[in-house]
C-alpha cells in the first residue's frame, strides 16, 4: 500500500488522467487472486487496484444500526463497494446502485447470498439521513431483508472525504449547484466499483462503474464469488 500513499501527494488532476486511461502492461498477480489481471492496468493509481488489500474502515450502517468493518468481510465473503449520494443530479449513483443490486438477484437466486456483501457508501451524510437512505433503498429496489446489504453513513463530511480521499485515493469535492436550482451543493463524484475476493484482496475496479455493461460486472462477481 505504500504506493499508493507515495502516489496520493501528486496533483489531483494527475489521478483522473491515471485513473482513466487504458494501459499496455498488465496488472501483477500475487496467486490470491481469482480472476486474471485486468487489460486495464490502473496500478499507478491512487485507488486500490488488482491485488491490493482493500482498506480497512469502519462506518456506522444506519438502517441496521450497527458499525460496518471492511475487514470483517475477510475470509467470508465477496464485497462490492461504490460510493454514492442521493441527491445525484445526473443518474450516475442510480446506475451505480443497479449493478450492486443487479449482483444481488443473481446471487440470491443463485443461492450464494450469504457469502456476499454489498457496501454502498454515502459521502453525503448531511442530507442522506437514515430516513433518507430507507427510502432511497426501496426507490432502487435494494432488497434490505437480504442481510447482505449496507448503507453506510460516515458521521460527518469530513469523515466521509477522509474515506474515499486518504483510504481510497479518490479526492473528493463539494462543489456549489449552480446549474441545478434544487441543489445547494453537488460532488463532481468517481463512479467506481470495486469487486473485492472473500481474501480481501481487489479483484477489479471499474472506474466507468456508471457505464460498464452490467452483465461483466455481475459475471466477475459471480465468477469470484463462486470460487
Amino acid at each position: 500500500m505504500n504506493r499508493r500513499h507515495y502516489l496520493r501527494s501528486a496533483a489531483v488532476s494527475s489521478v483522473g488522467a491515471v485513473a482513466g486511461c487504458l494501459g499496455s502492461l498488465p496488472g501483477f498477480d500475487d496467486g490470491n487472486t481469482v480472476l486474471d489481471a485486468p487489460e486495464r492496468d490502473l496500478s499507478e493509481a491512487t485507488h486500490p487496484s488488482y491485488g491490493d488489500d482493500l482498506p480497512a474502515v469502519s462506518v456506522p450502517d444506519p438502517l441496521r444500526d450497527e458499525e460496518i468493518s471492511t475487514a470483517q468481510f475477510e475470509g467470508d465473503r465477496t464485497v462490492l463497494l461504490t460510493f454514492f449520494y442521493t441527491n445525484c443530479p445526473d443518474g450516475v449513483c442510480p446506475a451505480l446502485l443497479l449493478r450492486l443490486r443487479r449482483a444481488q438477484e443473481v446471487a440470491a437466486e443463485q443461492g450464494f447470498g450469504d457469502g456476499v456483501a454489498f457496501l454502498a457508501m454515502t459521502f453525503d451524510p448531511e442530507r442522506d439521513t437514515p430516513d433518507v437512505l430507507r427510502t432511497y433503498a426501496d426507490q432502487q429496489g435494494v432488497d434490505l431483508e437480504a442481510g447482505n446489504w449496507h448503507f453506510l453513513r460516515p458521521e460527518t463530511y469530513e469523515a466521509a472525504k477522509d474515506i474515499v480521499g486518504d483510504e481510497f485515493g479518490l479526492p473528493l469535492e463539494k462543489r456549489p449547484a449552480e446549474d441545478y436550482e434544487n441543489l445547494e451543493y453537488m460532488f463532481p463524484h468517481y463512479a467506481y466499483i470495486f469487486l473485492v475476493n472473500d481474501r480481501g484482496l481487489v479483484e477489479r475496479v471499474y472506474p466507468d462503474g456508471a457505464t460498464i455493461d452490467v452483465a461483466r460486472v455481475v459475471d466477475d462477481f459471480e465468477t469470484v464469488a463462486t470460487a
